[in-house]
């Protein structure tokens, strides 16, 4: 039996795929990003578009000079004012371009009715914290400001992102709180990387789950945060967050065999403890990254349940 699968119950439908997957290790970044892009480009070769308008643009970043690529996508029949999502790419902060949630993205479109905007982000560490979130944010204000041109409600928009992207979405509700940014009606946090310290029981009881392990965390913060091992900014890493009041409705997923578990249910706990409408579900014998097990019945209820929460946080008047 695989080292992957020995010692962790699994769900039956998830065995397979677990005992299938090498020991992933983001030391060797090169190798990861060449990994990681055959992968997409074997999605992308496979996906269905014609539901949906893609557009890609540049726009403008947070800081003079700047340019952050996005991906916008509509679905065709789509005709009244929807809602948005901002999408966010996971990745460990170290991978992942536009074409790493076009299969997301597509399905949000067509299945939640809302128009998307997936940002490219600049990966760490050749741009480490707080470039990331940076362009992130910058996203976000341009949505915002474009809503009308785009079809969209500007009163229902709502950050979504998964792993690191769902890290990087929660950083990108603290920051438009903090400074008055645009309003955000939802946050959906994916199993978010949210918390350096790595003092969690799951974080120290996972060092050989399949897609991510500890070893895995440790390089990911190590490559985001660069030099800044002291006083670490909460827009960085949420979970040190203090103050979680005002912050938009959410829903917040963990996988039972993931590092990241505990530092999510944690999160959640704290945004309920501090007045935030909350929903949380741990689901039982996943781990990181067995969503892409498409065919999984734990895989198709996380799908499912997606589509259902978005469409109605974004659902309009009436």
């Amino acid at each position: 039996m695989s080292d992957a699968v020995a010692g962790y119950a699994f769900d039956p439908d998830l065995v397979e795929m677990a005992a299938s997957i090498e020991r992933s290790d983001i030391s060797d970044l090169a190798v990861t990003r060449a990994q990681m892009a055959a992968l997409y480009a074997m999605v992308v070769d496979q996906l269905d578009t014609g539901g949906v308008e893609i557009e890609d643009r540049r726009i403008p970043g947070r800081h003079p000079g700047d340019e952050v690529p996005v991906r916008i996508y509509r679905g065709r029949d789509v005709t009244d004012v929807a809602g948005g999502i901002l999408s966010i790419h996971g990745g460990g902060f170290v991978t992942g371009d536009l074409d790493a949630d076009l299969g997301l993205a597509v399905a949000l479109a067509t299945q939640v009715g809302a128009v998307v905007v997936s940002v490219d982000y600049r990966l760490a560490p050749e741009h480490p914290f707080p470039a990331g979130l940076d362009d992130c944010y910058a996203a976000l204000v341009w949505f915002h400001a474009h809503a009308a041109e785009l079809g969209v409600d500007p009163d229902r928009l709502a950050v979504y992102g998964n792993s690191a992207g769902g890290g990087l979405a929660a950083a990108t509700a603290l920051v438009a709180r903090d400074e008055g940014g645009p309003p955000l009606c939802f946050q959906f946090l994916g199993i978010p990387e949210l918390d350096d310290r790595l003092d969690t029981p799951s974080m120290r009881a996972f060092d050989d789950t399949p897609m991510w392990h500890r070893r895995n965390a440790e390089l990911s913060w190590q490559y985001y945060l660069g030099d800044r091992t002291d006083d670490v900014s909460p827009y960085a890493a949420p979970a040190r967050a203090t103050d979680l009041a005002g912050l938009p409705r959410t829903y917040l997923s963990t996988m039972e065999f993931d590092p990241l578990r505990d530092e999510g249910l944690r999160y959640g706990m704290a945004l309920l403890e501090a007045g935030v409408a909350v929903e949380m579900h741990q689901f039982a014998g996943t781990f990181h990254g067995s969503l892409m097990a498409p065919g999984a019945w734990s895989s198709r209820r996380q799908l499912a349940e997606t589509v259902d929460v978005l469409r109605h946080a974004l659902a309009g008047p009436g």
